[in-house]
């Protein structure tokens, strides 16, 4: 009779650094006010998980309207889309798009400057705002 051990499997983990890693710390947070009729509704965060990267993070409760396919999520200073195509804009920093409804996560690299008070939902094919959240 021959008995054999195994001995400790390594389980290899596959971290994903677009994820928080960790606690995930609330910063600011607001609620999205829905524009030229797209229902945008749902709640956002500005925080930093337990490795100090930023995110953006849409809550589970987050909705918009995503018939032109996407919609371009920006930090801004004020409520009001301000783009410059030739200069840019100093008050904008595009943040990433959004392609389906419910939880998201944007990581911020570098992190967001602390002058950024409002997040923007910017539809570019109608050139409408769809909504925006004033983080506090």
């Amino acid at each position: 009779m021959l008995f054999a051990s195994c001995g400790k499997e390594e389980v290899e983990v596959i971290v994903d650094p677009t994820l928080p890693q960790g606690t995930f710390t609330l910063a600011k947070t607001g609620s999205i006010v829905e524009e030229n009729g797209t229902k945008s509704k749902g709640t956002v965060t500005l925080g930093t998980d337990s490795k100090g990267t930023q995110f953006v993070r849409f809550g589970t409760d987050f909705e918009t309207k995503l018939s032109s396919g996407t919609v371009t999520v920006y930090l801004s200073t004020s409520s009001v889309f301000k783009a410059n195509a030739g200069a840019g804009n100093p008050d904008l920093r595009l943040i990433g798009q959004i392609t389906k409804n419910g939880e998201k996560y944007f990581l911020l690299d570098p992190k967001a400057d602390g002058k950024f008070t409002h997040l923007i939902l910017w539809c570019a094919t109608a050139a409408i705002p769809f909504g925006n959240a004033k983080l506090m």
